[in-house]
């Protein structure tokens, strides 16, 4: 059997504010803590740090008078809250809206008083110069890298497993020759006729 999720913090925030909307009254935290899981399903232990989270977002109203707390929360109160919220949230957009504005305004200034002077059109054909030159050593360099020294060594140790792989194969073929010689009576000379070996096959120096 499955085990029952709880309820998310959101969630819990919707009930709580039923309960505000509901009952039209105001509330001590004990009372809520009664009220609240009886009626809303909301642990007993997450009700006062739910209670708080609506009171940071100014959706609860919250006095101390003498000792005690007292939370309250009217329908027409969130109304209220909402479009308080929702004025702040439209202005800070309509300031944002101006930043961008004066933003794109400034940089097409910026445009405008940008002069291509003589000095920077002289250090872009220079950079262009020299960039066909770079390109021009390049090729040329490419040319004798045949005879780069870290090529060259490439060179010889390819070379060198070559030839050990040929000497490798001819005493293989000159083993096999043996043995058809030993076990069959098979000339040398016949053998590499029939199989097109060289008869001057030999090792590389």
């Amino acid at each position: 059997m499955s085990k029952k999720k709880g309820l998310s913090v959101d969630e819990k925030r919707k009930r709580m504010m039923e309960v505000f909307y509901e009952k039209k009254d105001v509330f001590q935290l004990k009372e809520l803590e009664k009220i609240c899981p009886k009626e809303k399903g909301i642990t007993p232990m997450s009700v006062k740090d739910i209670l708080q989270s609506l009171v940071d977002d100014d959706m609860v109203c919250a006095e101390k008078i003498g000792t005690s707390n007292y939370f309250w929360c009217f329908p027409s109160q969130a109304v209220l809250s909402r479009k308080r919220k929702l004025e702040e949230i439209n202005t800070e957009v309509e300031g944002l809206k101006k930043r961008k504005a004066n933003n794109g305004a400034a940089i097409e200034e910026a445009k405008k008083l940008r002069v291509e002077g003589a000095e920077r059109s002289e250090l872009l054909e220079e950079i262009g110069v020299k960039e066909k030159m770079l390109a021009a050593v390049t090729n040329e360099v490419l040319k004798y890298k045949e005879c780069d020294p870290e090529v060259l060594e490439q060179k010889k140790k390819e070379i060198l497993t070559s030839k050990e792989s040929i000497n490798r194969w001819t005493d293989n073929i000159f083993s096999v020759q043996s043995w058809c010689k030993n076990k069959f009576s098979i000339e040398t000379k016949t053998m590499c006729k029939n199989f097109g070996i060289p008869e001057e096959l030999d090792y590389v120096e």
